[in-house]
């Protein structure tokens, strides 16, 4: 067994009190997993885990080792890092997580091309709309929209989204188009339930900007399915621009008040600030924003 294999294994495990769950997250089988770790706890004579058929946990010395381990693991990253700036070619995983509308509609598509340029390095995406811990679960990126609260964690900016307002055309048949945001308010409309104000929605007006209350019969946490409902006529949506593009391309969907549009969000790069990045990581970051600016 390499040893820093059987660690990487042994901090994976620790990470996630499971060996299911460590071992997915370096790649290897559970069996495997396991064998790494008795290997490593027979080579420093020492139980590392207690385990039972309900849990794993660590005992006090596989504490002591748990916490000295992260370090050495995070310089030896940084040690292929350093060697892969030296070569030519990238190479080494990528653990991504992003939001499930963002990450299956754009991001993949602005995956391939990095890499089709860089065939050895692997890329293991996880989509959510939750933001899942990145250290713990042992994420090296994390795709993100709006203000991070997250203190540990650095980001960089890859652009802002447009914030648009959207409706059918069979909607506006069918009830007329609103002559201003503020005939918003007697429509039906489409609420996205992530945003801390998806019960007001904001607008730019010559006296700066303004809220408007919003009503409706249709409430969602995911944009794409606000998008999905517009384009079928129930109500106006008010969503991310990448959300609405495939509507507005086919024309299921047409933009409304865009001169009236006060709000945008960031999308941003995160990784944990006390992580150095590796070349495969930050020329990642640098090719989504180069792609993203042109976009």
């Amino acid at each position: 067994m390499d040893t820093v294999q059987g660690m990487k294994a042994f901090a994976a495990v620790a990470a996630h009190s499971s060996f299911t769950e460590g071992a997915r997250q370096v790649g290897i089988s559970t069996k495997l997993a396991s064998k790494y770790v008795g290997q490593l706890e027979d080579r420093l004579n020492a139980q590392l885990f207690n385990r039972t058929t309900r849990s794993v946990t660590l005992t006090d010395t596989g504490r002591a080792y748990y916490e000295r381990c992260l370090p050495l693991l995070e310089q030896f990253d940084e040690l292929e890092g350093l060697v892969q700036q030296r070569q030519t070619e990238l190479a080494g995983r990528i653990r991504i997580t992003a939001p499930t509308g963002f990450g299956s509609a754009e991001l993949i598509h602005l995956l391939k091309p990095f890499q089709t340029k860089h065939p050895k390095v692997s890329i293991e995406l996880h989509l959510s709309d939750h933001h899942v811990p990145m250290v713990e679960e042992g994420y090296d990126l994390a795709i993100r929209f709006g203000v991070l609260k997250d203190s540990n964690l650095v980001a960089r900016k890859l652009m802002d989204m447009r914030i648009v307002c959207c409706v059918s055309p069979d909607y506006l048949a069918e009830f007329g188009a609103p002559k201003d945001p503020a005939a918003l308010a007697s429509h039906n409309c489409l609420l996205q339930t992530t945003g801390n104000t998806s019960d007001h929605w904001t607008f730019k007006g010559p006296d700066g900007a303004y809220s408007v209350p919003m009503s409706g019969n249709f409430r969602a946490n995911s944009p794409r399915a606000v998008a999905h409902m517009a384009a079928d006529g129930l109500g106006i949506g008010r969503i991310p621009l990448y959300t609405a593009q495939p509507f507005l391309d086919a024309g299921q969907l047409r933009l409304i008040f865009e001169a009236q549009e006060a709000e945008s969000v960031g999308l941003y790069a995160a990784y944990p600030q006390n992580r150095h990045l590796t070349a495969r990581i930050r020329a990642l970051i640098d090719f989504l924003a180069a792609q993203l600016r042109e976009t």
